[in-house]
């Protein structure tokens, strides 16, 4: 009778988290493409690049909205046992809260492995994705603020500076590279242009000039091209916003390591990415607790009643996960603090409903 009882509510759980993604996702999709369809066509996108952009549209999306279809997903198909007094019959054989419990967390378990592979392997690569056809096709010259005046330190002695980078053509304008020991400017490097040659991972710049700084006379050497190697990599000339969102998990721990030794000024930004991809997996499981509390209790509203009230909760952790967010990014609030404070504070939430719905 367990087992059935088991298998009955897990089969429910997963197969109404996914028909609830499936029935989501398409919305997005179409709502994305009638925003979006212009530009598209405006700019000429070839229909391979646009199909392959809305397979990294969708798992960028199921990702970033994961815990909240499936916390509707669970009150929805509970209301349901619910109303149809299912759960009074399945508390009253005999089996306690605690244990008619089980196969929902056999199924956050299921969810929350699947949420933690697509945090660490394919978001990643799904986020590359769309932000490599959005920068190309749906941002105008005036969106790419961020990549506008890089100036970053690549170690203890090395700086570089670009006016501008281009990410769709791995170029960069106004080039410097200065090489400092003591405190002391040794070698200045600049150019008009630097573009990055992926085939053999060598810079070629234009109009090259070096400056050795010597004691009384600077040398000067000058090439109309140069073809050479650098110590910083490609990634130190694009754009800060997102990159750390396009890594996957062992990538994303060099880069932070890298950064904090180059004391960056995104590594908030950074430490947030990471964070999340850990704290997402956990909230599958204080969400499932939270609307297995919620809607286990046949109300007299019906599933309605239920499922405005998950919608209230689900607004408030995604405003409380976006502000303390956004306070991460933007100042010196820890990022660990910023992206667990929401999980910490529903996770007790969870157990006030759990207790309440166990009496």
């Amino acid at each position: 009778m367990l087992k059935i009882l088991d298998w009955y509510i897990l089969k429910r759980y997963l197969a109404t988290f996914f028909v609830m993604l499936l029935l989501f996702i398409p919305i997005g999709i179409t709502v994305h493409l009638a925003e979006k369809i212009g530009k598209m066509i405006e700019r000429e996108a070839p229909i391979d690049e646009v199909l392959i952009y809305f397979v990294n549209f969708t798992i960028y999306f199921a990702h970033l909205l994961f815990p909240l279809f499936l916390f509707l997903s669970v009150i929805w198909f509970t209301s349901k046992l619910a109303n149809n007094t299912e759960v009074i019959a399945f508390l009253s054989s005999g089996v306690s809260f605690s244990r008619f419990l089980r196969p929902y967390l056999i199924g956050a378990t299921v969810v929350a492995i699947l949420a933690l592979i697509l945090g660490m392997y394919l978001a990643p690569e799904a986020s590359k994705g769309f932000n490599d056809f959005t920068y190309k096709y749906l941002k105008s010259a005036n969106d790419l603020q961020q990549t506008r005046d890089v100036y970053r330190q690549i170690n203890e002695n090395d700086y570089i500076y670009v006016s501008d980078f281009d990410p769709r053509q791995n170029i960069g304008r106004n080039f410097t590279f200065e090489h400092f020991e003591n405190d002391k400017m040794i070698y200045k490097i600049s150019a008009n242009s630097i573009k990055y040659k992926p085939e053999d991972s060598t810079y070629q710049l234009i109009t090259y000039t070096k400056r050795k700084i010597g004691q009384f006379n600077d040398i000067l050497e000058t090439e109309r091209r140069k073809d050479t190697l650098f110590s910083f990599d490609l990634e130190d000339l694009t754009p800060v916003e997102y990159i750390a969102e396009t890594l996957p998990y062992g990538e994303l721990n060099r880069f932070i390591a890298k950064e904090e030794a180059r004391g960056s000024s995104y590594i908030s930004r950074y430490k947030l990415v990471k964070y999340r991809k850990w704290s997402l997996p956990v909230s599958v499981f204080i969400l499932t607790v939270i609307a297995v509390a919620v809607s286990s209790k046949k109300r007299r509203g019906g599933m309605g009643v239920n499922l405005a009230f998950g919608i209230c909760i689900a607004m408030v952790f995604v405003f409380f996960d976006k502000i303390f967010g956004v306070m991460a990014s933007q100042s010196d609030f820890p990022p660990l603090v910023a992206v667990w404070f929401p999980n910490v504070l529903f996770g007790i939430l969870a157990l006030y409903l759990l207790y309440n719905a166990k009496r």
